[in-house]
């Protein structure tokens, strides 16, 4: 535990987190999280945290030291996408009891589990991950995946990154920690060249990084590792000889960026493939990074010329989406990069922001935001729900992009809505990626359901009442009485 407390300061005082270094010596060992409050839900541990950056590593197998409930469903993790293997999804637990925890067997569990694994699925390596009730009890991890490592001859990764140290953003950076002090720089590739970058903190949700790789190979450039989405374990452990890195997700793993550029000499620097111009800019810092470390310089010739190839395609292809939706106003409740990214893409086409949340996001995320809308009225940090819903209802916005969790909200308000968050269903990223987030904003907002649904039901109005046949005296009475009955009813409910 001794050890685990080292390594959670030592990610507290990041010196790359221009937030912390602002912040005085006590401040900053509280760290960047809010703290946890017992019994309430904080969206997500330590544990989710670092199961969430490892996970789509799709080779190896993710073993959870724990009982069962610690781990859930990991057929389908946050929409990650994989190319080829599908290991990554299946559940491997201990599965620990309470006489396994009375009679301390959990370590001999481990043990056995890993052996089963191994001649199972022969994986490339095998992660371990213990939860609160492992670590409480004090199971020596480390020890056990180092000894089954020397047994069965495959690397065996301790993630130190129990539910309880603190939150889901903390536990991120200790899965980026894990990496480096476990797997990257443990193989030596045989093909290391000067075109050869890793992309830091890109999940490829939905396939969407496979948007945008065919054009780092039409120039030429190489992804040594892509962390984590759709990774390999070999790729990662040979991650440090590549020549510079793009960090997609700062919040996530800036501790990785930055020390593998100390210990590797690999520059990064923070980017985003969401909307055209980001798209171009980051491209562009790309070829930069790699010329500075000694690729040709021709290649900053080739990938201006790439950059306006696809600008005048995707602008094209956006043009005949501007006069349906210049002057559209959208709600954007998510955070992190895309509290910018996505802001940045969306005013490109003419659509107006009427606000978008900061939650999740760093000091430079706020500052690009700042500078986008020029006016704080514009940014909120987080929306109650009932906020929300007085906005949508008020018909202040035309669409809200939002996770999963508030799309209710905006169905209520009977307003359009759309996934941005990683259980999106399309990907957004590079050109083309921008070009089907306008055209999902589109269908959304242009969908014929919005039109019925905002009408009034048809119990409260009483459509007029006409005679087809002669009725007799005593039918016509009662048709005259209903009709009085209706009208009463009518008054009461309100005319259409």
């Amino acid at each position: 535990m001794s050890s685990l407390r080292a390594k959670i300061q030592d990610v507290f005082n990041e010196p790359a987190c221009e937030q912390n270094r602002g912040k005085d010596a006590k401040a900053r060992k509280e760290g960047c999280s809010k703290p946890l409050t017992p019994g309430a839900a904080a969206g997500g541990c330590a544990f989710d945290g670092a199961k969430i950056v490892l996970q789509p590593i799709t080779d190896v197998a993710h073993l959870i030291h724990a009982p069962l409930a610690c781990e859930g469903n990991s057929w389908d993790n946050r929409g990650a996408a994989s190319s080829g293997p599908t290991l990554w999804r299946t559940s491997f637990t201990t599965d620990l009891t309470e006489l396994d925890v009375v009679m301390g067997q959990g370590e001999r569990k481990l043990f056995k589990a890993i052996r089963e694994i191994k001649e199972a699925y022969g994986p490339p390596a095998i992660f371990v991950y213990p939860t609160c009730v492992t670590a409480l009890i004090g199971d020596d991890i480390e020890a056990v995946c180092k000894r089954a490592a020397e047994k069965f001859g495959l690397p065996v990764v301790p993630v130190n990154a129990p539910g309880f140290v603190g939150s889901k953003n903390l536990g991120n950076k200790l899965a980026g920690e894990a990496l480096l002090d476990h797997v990257i720089g443990t193989v030596e590739p045989d093909d290391a060249g000067p075109y050869d970058i890793n992309i830091l903190g890109e999940f490829n949700l939905s396939g969407e990084f496979w948007l945008v790789k065919p054009l780092l190979d039409r120039l030429g450039i190489r992804v040594r590792a892509c962390i984590p989405g759709d990774a390999r374990y070999l790729d990662i452990a040979s991650a440090h000889r590549a020549r510079a890195a793009m960090m997609v997700c700062s919040t996530a793993l800036i501790n990785l960026a930055r020390k593998m550029e100390q210990r590797w000499d690999i520059p990064f620097f923070e980017g985003s493939f969401y909307g055209v111009t980001d798209t171009s800019e980051a491209l562009r810092q790309i070829s930069q990074l790699l010329v500075k470390k000694g690729a040709d310089p021709e290649m900053l010739g080739r990938t201006e010329a790439l950059i306006a190839e696809e600008e005048a395609i995707a602008w094209k292809k956006l043009a005949a989406y501007r006069p349906r939706l210049e002057g559209k106003r959208v709600l954007l409740n998510t955070g992190g990069v895309k509290s910018w990214s996505v802001v940045h893409a969306l005013m490109e086409i003419g659509i107006e922001i009427v606000g978008t949340s900061l939650k999740k996001s760093t000091v430079e995320d706020r500052e690009r935001v700042k500078q986008m809308l020029k006016d704080d009225n514009h940014i909120f940090e987080q929306m109650a729900a009932r906020e929300l819903y007085a906005m949508l209802s008020e018909h202040k916005a035309d669409i809200m992009l939002s996770g999963g969790r508030t799309q209710f909200i905006a169905l209520k308000a009977k307003t359009p809505w759309l996934d941005i968050n990683q259980e999106r269903q399309h990907p957004y990223a590079g050109y083309d990626g921008m070009v089907e987030l306008v055209r999902q904003i589109d269908l959304a907002i242009h969908n014929p359901i919005w039109s019925q649904v905002r009408e009034p039901a048809p119990w409260d109005c009483q459509p007029a009442m006409k005679d087809e046949l002669p009725r007799t005296k005593s039918e016509t009475a009662t048709v005259q009485a209903f009709k009085k009955f209706a009208g009463t009813m009518a008054d009461d409910l309100g005319e259409c």
